[in-house]
């Protein structure tokens, strides 16, 4: 049974999310569709990319990832599959593939080559479901499609060592549902460069001094519930994808507000790390 995960800026109230899975399952009834997120914020390729690269791996080989932003073909961003660690992603040539796939040895890149294609503005349905669907089928993906060698890269924000090891200079790089905020500062960067050293990770105008391994860890419950930090508090995670996240414990952004917004923190906005 084949599965299609789809991931687009579309939202729910319109028509198109429906669309694509009622052609889906015209062309193959038994295929498994999978919503990744349709709340993307709107052309937001590097919310796209962080979303789609931290979802993929959890899904089988063979899975079919269906791409939905900043569709439209032109002459310089054509429809494009890539074919990557026994997954195949399906979208337009305008870098959110190679930012998902930055790290990876590419099997194939190809361009889409259908025949009899309307031209119109939601190619999603008339060229990469068509696609996603012979993939499906257990069709070739030579049949549909011819070699090509021009994948269009984004240049990603990196963090930055200085001070002869002892600052990390990092950015926000994506602000989830609750208000969290991932920074590009991973794990692995941090690690190698503290070598046991205390250190303040810097927010704006809040340092923190701890990053935790999960939520529950910032709490502890040896203490009287009256001295121990809770809802509303500040910590740092390491979180499941690696990053190193800063969040309100017991965030509601309806209510009491999350890190982005207590912070003052945007995408690319400034994280330091100091060793001291």
């Amino acid at each position: 049974m084949a599965i299609i995960t789809l991931t687009t800026d579309f939202g729910y109230k319109d028509h198109f999310v429906a669309a694509i899975k009622g052609n889906i399952l015209k062309e193959v009834p038994d295929a498994t569709i999978v919503d990744i997120s349709h709340a993307i914020s709107p052309l937001d390729t590097r919310e796209c990319a962080y979303i789609l690269k931290n979802s993929y791996s959890h899904f089988p080989e063979g899975s079919i990832h269906i791409i939905g932003m900043d569709s439209e073909a032109s002459i310089e961003n054509g429809h494009i599959v890539v074919q990557v660690e026994g997954h195949y992603f399906i979208g337009a040539n305008n870098g959110i593939i190679s930012l998902i796939t930055k790290e990876l040895n590419l099997d194939q890149v190809v361009q889409i080559t259908l025949p009899n294609v309307q031209v119109n503005s939601f190619p999603v349905i008339e060229v990469f479901v068509r696609v996603a669907c012979h993939l499906a089928r257990g069709g070739k993906l030579g049949v549909v499609s011819k070699p090509f060698s021009g994948l269009k890269e984004i240049k990603e924000l990196e963090p930055r060592v200085t001070n002869d090891g002892k600052t990390i200079l990092g950015n926000v790089i994506y602000i989830d549902n609750y208000g969290n905020v991932v920074t590009n500062i991973t794990k692995t960067l941090f690690e190698a460069y503290r070598n046991g050293r205390p250190f303040e990770l810097i927010a704006r105008r809040q340092k923190i001094k701890a990053i935790h391994k999960s939520y529950n860890s910032f709490i502890n419950y040896e203490l009287p519930e009256n001295q121990r930090n809770g809802p509303s508090d500040l910590l740092a995670i390491f979180n499941s994808s690696g990053y190193i996240e800063i969040a309100i414990y017991k965030s509601d952004l309806k209510s009491v507000g999350g890190a982005s917004t207590l912070l003052g923190l945007t995408n690319d906005a400034m994280i330091t790390i100091n060793f001291l």
